[in-house]
């Protein structure tokens, strides 16, 4: 997609007017589109679409409120033709920007496996405003357009096109063209550090695990110790001996790599924006598969940092490969260690697919700026507690820990299990119920959202 503005030309297949008191159109219409747009401010719809000589001019009403400015941009993309090339903005800056958001995000389309894919595909190549909108702000939409895409596609790609060895190579191409380093650690090298918990789930596979590092270090960044971002990055589970069932559950474990897309997106995003923070992304990555020789619940696994783990379920194995790469973010001396993950159908059951669930035991500055973050996208945040008697729920009688607790408040016992393998000040993010959607919602989409990105490079940049 190309961005332009100024544009005062008229010469688009789809001309969108945001009515604004702040704002008039400057643009040259008909005497009867003008006339069609002063009968619209007087009415109370927010919305008007009129077809007019080869194109569409589209009239809507300016929202104070963000989220709704953006949906309306999802509404214009399903009223503009599918075979509109270029689309021209003409409203104030924030309202334009917004607008343009919610479309640009609407006009995601996983088309891979479509055998009438060119006949399916939106045209649309050009957004231009008449606003003057800011460089960054171009800049910005360009970057969420290639973060969160190339995040809904990891997500969306199914086992046979993306397995761990498949999940690195992208995060090896994406690092190079922005500049961030990328190393990918082989089975060899896994085995020589002693991750136990990613060698446990990935003993069922026929395919190799890997653990890739992403690192985001511009010569200007203002922290002095990294952040460090963990995802989970199980490209598809069975659950393994602990078999979910198909319908419902086990056929939609695509998704279950998701907080590793989030992760590596918004690194990604962030790279692309030049912003001055310094970013490490730790991805852990295999499938869960109950063949070959399988982890089995009863074994005892030890850990990258010698904690040992009895594994009563193995349908809790992000928590297992989770736990390494926390621990190994020690290496880094973090300033805070954030990890995402579709990790429990209890969040889900808790909150639904509206928000993701936030907590740990990081400072609460951290958790103010997210949750401003998780406002101004929309990518909400409900704050759950993180007493440490959850912890009670974890703790074995035959190893330090057990990889489950009871029936209660799953999602924050595995946070504390998780917890107990990093020494930074940790937040964890469950993001199991917005990751990835069984219906369409608006720009939103339907199956992988690229849900966090947007939301942890709005938080970076509150940060710098």
């Amino acid at each position: 997609m190309k961005y332009n503005t100024p544009v005062q030309s008229i010469n688009h297949d789809v001309v969108v007017v945001i009515v604004n008191d702040s704002h008039t159109t400057t643009l040259k219409l008909s005497p009867a589109i003008q006339h069609e747009l002063e009968l619209f401010k007087k009415e109370e719809k927010d919305f008007l679409c009129i077809p007019s000589e080869g194109k569409q001019y589209i009239f809507i009403k300016a929202q104070a409120d963000a989220e709704k400015q953006r949906v309306l941009g999802h509404k214009v993309r399903g009223a503009a033709q599918k075979e509109a090339k270029s689309i021209l903005i003409d409203g104030n800056e924030l309202s334009s920007f917004l607008f343009a958001e919610g479309l640009l995000l609407s006009n995601y389309q996983f088309l891979t496996f479509k055998k009438e894919k060119e006949k399916e595909k939106y045209s649309l190549a050009n957004i231009d405003f008449v606003s003057n909108l800011r460089k960054d702000l171009l800049v910005e939409l360009e970057a969420i357009e290639k973060a969160v895409y190339w995040s809904r596609d990891l997500v969306n790609l199914p086992y046979s096109s993306l397995n761990a060895t498949q999940l690195a190579k992208e995060m090896e191409i994406k690092g190079k063209e922005v500049g961030i380093a990328v190393e990918v650690l082989e089975k060899s090298k896994i085995e020589t550090l002693k991750m136990g918990g990613l060698l446990a789930v990935n003993k069922g596979s026929v395919d190799p695990p890997t653990f890739t590092i992403m690192e985001y270090k511009p010569k200007e960044h203002k922290n002095s110790k990294p952040i460090v971002l963990v995802g989970k990055g199980v490209v598809y589970d069975t659950g393994g001996l602990s078999l979910k069932p198909t319908a419902g559950s086990m056929d939609s474990m695509k998704c279950d790599m998701a907080g590793a897309a989030c992760m590596a997106g918004a690194i990604y995003a962030t790279a692309m924006l030049k912003l001055p923070i310094h970013l490490v992304a730790l991805i852990p990555s295999t499938d869960n598969r109950p063949g070959g020789n399988a982890y089995a619940p009863g074994d005892v696994v030890t850990m990258y940092n010698g904690t040992t783990v009895e594994v009563l379920n193995t349908d809790a194995e992000g928590r297992m490969i989770l736990a390494d790469a926390l621990s190994y973010s020690k290496k880094y001396n973090p300033e805070l260690v954030i990890d995402a993950a579709t990790l429990t159908g209890a969040a889900v059951r808790a909150i639904g697919d509206k928000a993701s669930i936030m907590m740990g035991n990081a400072d609460q500055k951290y958790f103010d700026l997210l949750t401003e973050s998780s406002v101004e996208t929309h990518e909400r945040l409900v704050h759950f507690p993180f007493w440490d008697d959850y912890l009670d729920e974890m703790k074995s009688s035959v190893a330090d820990l057990k990889n489950i607790g009871g029936g209660n408040a799953g999602m924050i016992t595995a946070g504390k299990f998780l917890e107990q393998f990093v020494e930074a000040p940790y937040i964890h993010l469950d993001i199991a119920g917005p990751a990835f959607l069984e219906k369409p919602q608006d720009y939103k989409g339907l199956g992988g959202t690229g849900t966090g990105v947007r939301l942890l490079v709005n938080f970076f940049k509150k940060l710098v």
